[in-house]
C-alpha cells in the first residue's frame, strides 16, 4: 500500500501553482482522492537534487558515527543478541530494534560499511524521497508560498550535511514519519500507523509526535476505536524486538528506550547559556518534563480541540457523540502532529546538530498555518534564516542557544494567538455535472 502511493506520487503530473497561500489545490479524500505536485513543487525537488548531489563530491565526509552504526550491527550480523553487548566507538547501541535490520541492510550494501560514497549516494537518494514526500503534505495543506520551499530545499547546509556528509539515522527515521502522516491524510490509519511505529524503532524522537497522534486517533475513532490502532504500533515493536528479547529482554527495553539517558554538555545546541552544572541537574530535566506536559496539555484543551463539547467525549464512539464531532481535514491532522512535535523540540533536555532534521521540514507549516495579520511574511522568513543560523554556529554559543530560544518562543506565540488552521475540505469539491444516483446508494 505505501509503496503503491510512493509511485503515485512520483508519477503525479505537474498541474497547477498556488495563485495564494490559502488556495486549496486537493483533489481528494479517504484512499479516493489523489494529490498532485504542482510544477513550482517540482522545480524546487529538481533544485534540492542538484544542490545535494554537488555538496557529496566537493565537501569532505566526515566520520562522526557511521563507523559505530557499523560496528553495532555488526555483532548482531556475527550472532549476537543480547542488546548489552552492540556497541561501536561512540559507546553502546542506544536505538531499537528496526534501527539495526535497516542499517545492518546497509552493512551489506555498502561492503561492510567501507563504500562511504555509496552510502552519501544512497542518503541523497533518502534526502530526495524525504522531500517528496514533505512536499505532498504541503500540497494538501495550501498554506505555504511557494518561495518558502526554495529555502527549505537550498538554504540549508545544515540538512545536507545531516543527510550525505554525516549519513546519522534521524533522517531515516523523519522520512518513515512523514510517509506515515501521508497515509493518514489518505485516512489509511492502520498503515499508517504501523509505518509510525517502524519509524519509532529507528529513533525514539518520533514519540514528540505521539501525544498529537493519540488525539487524532482518539478524535476520529473514539477509545475503543482507537485500541486496535495502538495495538498495531505496540506489537510491530514487539515482532522487530522478539529476537533480543528473547535473550535478554531487560537489556534490550532498557538499552533502546532509555529515557534517562545524560547529554555531552559540549554538543546541545539550545542550552549552551546555562552553567554545565544545571545541564545536567535531574531537577533542570523534571521541569522541562512538566513544561512539556504543560504545553500539550494546554494546546489539546484550548488548540486541537475547536468544538464547544467536552473534551472527554473524543472518548466515546464518533457516531454516538452528540453533537457531532466535527470532521478531521488535512490541515488539522497536519496542524497536531507537527505542533505536538514542536513543543517536544522546544523543551528538549538537549538538541545536538543532527536533531535539527526533527522539526526543520515542519517549520514552514508551523509560521504559515495562521494568518499573515498575526506574523507578517517577511519576519516569518527572517525567523527562518535566524534559526537556520543558530544550527549553523559551531561551537554553539550562548547567543545562538538564546536566539534560538527567542524564535521558538515566537513560533509558540504566533500558534497560540493566531486562528486555527483554516479547515480544508477533506472531500473532493462536488461535480458541476449532476450524477446518477447508484442503486447501491438509493
Amino acid at each position: 500500500m505505501a509503496l503503491s502511493m510512493l509511485m503515485g506520487v512520483a508519477m503525479a503530473t505537474p498541474d497547477q501553482m498556488m495563485g495564494t497561500p490559502a488556495q486549496a489545490i486537493e483533489a481528494g479524500a479517504g484512499g479516493g482522492g489523489g494529490t498532485e505536485l504542482s510544477q513550482p513543487h517540482g522545480h524546487h525537488l529538481a533544485l534540492g537534487r542538484q544542490g545535494h548531489f554537488s555538496v557529496s563530491p566537493r565537501v569532505p565526509y566526515t566520520e562522526i558515527d557511521w563507523k559505530a552504526y557499523m560496528q553495532e550491527v555488526e555483532g548482531f550480523a556475527n550472532g549476537t543478541l543480547d542488546y548489552t553487548q552492540l556497541k561501536g566507538d561512540t559507546g553502546p547501541l542506544v536505538y531499537p530494534a528496526g534501527f539495526v535490520y535497516i542499517f545492518l541492510g546497509l552493512y551489506h550494501a555498502t561492503g561492510r560499511g567501507s563504500d562511504i560514497r555509496l552510502a552519501q549516494y544512497l542518503f541523497a537518494g533518502l534526502y530526495l524521497l524525504n522531500l517528496l514526500l514533505v512536499f505532498r503534505i504541503y500540497c494538501r495543506t495550501s498554506k505555504v508560498p511557494p518561495y518558502v520551499f526554495f529555502f527549505m530545499c537550498c538554504a540549508s547546509y545544515r540538512i545536507h550535511s545531516i543527510f550525505v556528509l554525516r549519513l546519522f539515522n534521524d533522517p531515516v527515521a523523519m522520512a518513515i514519519l512523514f510517509l506515515a502522516i501521508n497515509l493518514f491524510l489518505e485516512e489509511r490509519w492502520s498503515w499508517g500507523c504501523l509505518l509510525f511505529s517502524l519509524a519509532v524503532s529507528v529513533k525514539m524522537n518520533i514519540l514528540l509526535f505521539a501525544p498529537g497522534l493519540l488525539f487524532l486517533l482518539l478524535q476520529r475513532f473514539g477509545l475503543l476505536g482507537c485500541i486496535p490502532k495502538l495495538c498495531i504500533c505496540a506489537l510491530l515493536q514487539v515482532v522487530l524486538g522478539l529476537p533480543f528479547l528473547l535473550v535478554n529482554p531487560v537489556g534490550y527495553l532498557t538499552r533502546s528506550f532509555d529515557l534517562g539517558r545524560q547529554f555531552q554538555f559540549k554538543w546541545t545546541v539550545n542550552w549552551r547559556f546555562l552553567p554545565e552544572e544545571v545541564f545536567q541537574n535531574r531537577v533542570f530535566h523534571a521541569a522541562l518534563l512538566l513544561a512539556h506536559l504543560a504545553g500539550l496539555g494546554l494546546f489539546a484543551l484550548h488548540r486541537w480541540h475547536s468544538s464547544k463539547e467536552n473534551i472527554l467525549n473524543m472518548l466515546k464512539d464518533p457516531a454516538k457523540r452528540k453533537p457531532a464531532s466535527p470532521r478531521l481535514t488535512v490541515n488539522r491532522i497536519v496542524f497536531i502532529l507537527f505542533s505536538s512535535n514542536f513543543l517536544g523540540v522546544c523543551c528538549s533536555r538537549s538538541l545536538h546538530y543532527q536533531f535539527y532534521v526533527w522539526y526543520f521540514h515542519t517549520l514552514p507549516y508551523l509560521l504559515w498555518c495562521t494568518p499573515t495579520t498575526k506574523l507578517a511574511h517577511m519576519p516569518k522568513v527572517l525567523l527562518l534564516g535566524v534559526i537556520e543560523l543558530c544550527w549553523n554556529t559551531y561551537p554553539s554559543t550562548v547567543c545562538s542557544s538564546l536566539s534560538l530560544h527567542i524564535c521558538h518562543g515566537l513560533i509558540l506565540l504566533q500558534l497560540w494567538y493566531g486562528t486555527a488552521p483554516t479547515a480544508v475540505s477533506h472531500t473532493p469539491p462536488p461535480s458541476r455535472k449532476p450524477t446518477a444516483i447508484s442503486k447501491k446508494a438509493q
